[in-house]
């Protein structure tokens, strides 16, 4: 059996590129690939509602997405047998990983059960996940958040997700109701890998390579996922690499031109031009969020009228002196 979050021949923990709602999206993964770095990528959630078509629903997941780096699908749902079924039609369609998820924070989702909800209830989140596991041969896993309201129900959720046999657990360490605001609490990724018998992936608040090392040597997790940090910092998976290897990594000088314009050209042109232009922008923001130096001129690409993505482009790379 393949070897589940391999390190790399430098002692490098396994690095996996977080699903996101709303900014994680084709776009942003096709054009994180063109960079690379991360061993595996995870498509955000597929939402599997009562009464859901699953054939249709499935085909939103694309196995090919991120070649040569392997592509994750991510499902949420509070129905057993749809959570099973769909995990099927995934498995059919090449997913080499399929993961539960119990952490997406929207009142919109967990007002439906599903997501964060399933913290409240232990053993459904369980029956979900071993109706997912008993379905397919790939790997199923589970990215949960601490709690819902809060961690009373940590130790309980965590050991039904292992006892459904689940191959790994992440753990994002904020409850739903923290959402993005308070600093992430490694201690419980800590905690969580004392616990459990299967790996830990850690994930939440790693911003730069210094973050990255310390929260493994708090926390002793099997591997990392990075999402926020790595729409700040494209390049966050080579440089944690780089340190293992104690290679110096510098950036490409083409890296930029390269990742904006991947990301632009994914940018269907069914989109209106006002949207696509929006999504670089906010792309770019949180780019620009990655030092103080380019926070300085975040206020004014972002308010600055654009023709085209083109043109977004071509200014963002001037105005960076690319």
């Amino acid at each position: 059996m393949k070897q589940l979050l391999p390190r790399n021949s430098f002692g490098c923990p396994y690095l996996l590129l977080a699903p996101m709602e709303g900014v994680g999206d084709r776009s942003f993964r096709k054009a994180m690939a063109s960079i690379g770095g991360f061993d595996e990528a995870c498509a955000e959630f597929l939402r599997v509602p009562m009464h859901a078509h699953i054939p249709s629903l499935s085909e939103q997941y694309v196995a090919g997405e991120t070649d040569p780096i392997p592509l994750a699908a991510q499902v949420m749902g509070s129905d057993p047998e749809l959570m099973a079924e769909m995990a099927r039609a995934l498995a059919e369609k090449g997913a080499p990983r399929i993961d539960l998820n119990c952490g997406c924070p929207s009142n919109t989702v967990t007002g439906k059960g599903a997501g964060s909800s399933l913290l409240k209830d232990p053993n459904l989140l369980y029956e979900i996940a071993k109706a997912m596991v008993d379905a397919v041969d790939v790997p199923v896993t589970a990215k949960l958040r601490s709690g819902f309201t809060d961690t009373s129900l940590f130790k309980e959720n965590i050991l039904a997700a292992q006892e459904s046999g689940i191959a790994f657990l992440t753990l994002h360490p904020r409850t739903k109701e923290e959402g993005y605001g308070p600093p992430a609490r490694w201690d419980l990724i800590a905690k969580a890998k004392s616990l459990l018998k299967i790996p830990v992936v850690g994930n939440g608040d790693i911003a730069s390579v210094e973050g990255a090392h310390q929260v493994l040597k708090e926390t002793k997790c099997d591997a990392l996922m990075i999402g926020r940090g790595a729409l700040m910092n494209p390049w966050i998976f080579q440089e944690i690499k780089a340190s293992f290897s104690k290679e110096p990594f510098e950036r490409p000088k083409n890296g930029l031109e390269i990742y904006l314009r991947t990301f632009a050209a994914d940018l269907t042109e069914e989109m209106p031009i006002r949207n696509r232009i929006g999504k670089l922008k906010q792309l770019m923001g949180f780019y620009f969020k990655g030092s103080d130096v380019l926070l300085a001129k975040r206020s004014e690409m972002l308010k600055r009228d654009y023709a085209s993505t083109q043109e977004f482009v071509e200014q963002t790379l001037v105005a960076l002196n690319y």
